[in-house]
This record gives structure tokens, sequence and C-alpha cells, in this order.
């Protein structure tokens, strides 16, 4: 530019990043993981899930170390969501977790996304910042995901591993969701 001024990236620079990518294979990769659950190759949707799980792990190493973009704040947390949800509802259509926890962990996020959406139009800014009881809940329910994938695909019986994470999901999605609405509830 003639005065010398810098130009702001274009927006493609921040859309077209490998985060990104990864994060996009990742949210692609959740209709095969249905597929897999649904036609009862377990075995193949566990080793899918492991996969998931590690490129997630890549694909946040890389944008914290080369910066992330807002496509990629959206776009991760999306794949992510998209994957457990579907996982979740998936592994209930063949009988192989509690409807009602499901419904459960479904509508934890169904009244966070609502509440962030509800204070967002009425014209309150929302930080979202994870709770640390929410951390442990997502790593439950991964838990339980990974455990109840491989326990059905590999023919393995350990029930009481199996009830202890069914409960310990519901509990912790319970006190997660508890505590989102204690803390937007809270005048600031």
């Amino acid at each position: 530019m003639p005065d010398g001024s810098r130009m702001s990236a274009p927006v493609s620079a921040s859309v077209f990043t490998l985060p990104n990518a990864i994060s996009f294979a990742r949210l692609c990769a959740v209709p095969l993981a249905i597929w897999l659950v649904l036609h009862q190759r377990l075995a193949d949707a566990f080793w899918l899930f492991l996969a998931a799980g590690a490129s997630d792990a890549v694909d946040g190493w890389l944008a914290r170390r080369w910066g992330g973009s807002s496509v990629g704040a959206v776009l991760d947390p999306l794949a992510d969501k998209a994957l457990m949800i579907g996982m979740y509802v998936t592994l209930v259509a063949v009988s192989e977790l509690p409807d009602w926890l499901a419904i459960l962990v479904v509508f934890r996020d169904v009244v966070i996304i609502g509440g962030v959406l509800v204070l967002t139009l009425g014209g309150q800014e929302v930080a979202i910042r994870p709770l640390a009881i929410s951390k442990f809940n997502t790593l439950l329910q991964i838990l339980l995901v990974a455990a109840t994938l491989f326990l059905a695909g590999f023919s393995v019986s350990v029930p009481l591993l199996k009830t202890v994470l069914i409960w310990a999901v519901a509990l912790t999605t319970l006190a997660s969701g508890a505590a989102y609405v204690w803390a937007s509830a809270r005048p600031r």
C-alpha cells in the first residue's frame, strides 16, 4: 500500500490452517463413526474414536503453537460435541448405553448452549470458561465411550467398569450442568 500501512491478512489465511483441517477431518469422521456403531463394527469404531481423540490433541497443540483462528475456535468444539453426542445417541440405539444417560448428556449441552444464546440475546456478554467439574465430566464421558466401544468391540466383559463409568458420567453431568447454571445466574 502506498502509505506504508499493513493490510490485515485475508480471511482465507486464517481458515485454511493445519489445525482447522484436522478439526474438519474429525468432524467429517463423525458420520463414519456412527455408521460403524450402527453396523456393529464397534472395534473399528473404537480405533476411529481413538484417532479422533489423538487428532484433537494434535490440532490443539498446533493451534497453541502457531496461533489459533476464529474458525478453529468454533470448528474444534463443534467437532468434539458432534462426535460425543453422535456416539452417545448411537450407543443407545444399539443398546450399549442406557437411554436416560444420553438424554442427560445431550440435555446438559442444550441447556448450556441455550443459556449462552439467551444471555447473549439479552445483551449480556458471555465468557465461557470451562469449569474444573466440566473438564472432569468431559474426561469421564470420553472414557465411557472408549470403554464401551472397546468392551463391546473386543468382546471383553467388565460390567462393573461400565456401571461405575455410567454413574460417574451421570453424576458429573448433573454437577457440571448445575455449576454452569449457578455461575450464569449469579449477579456480576
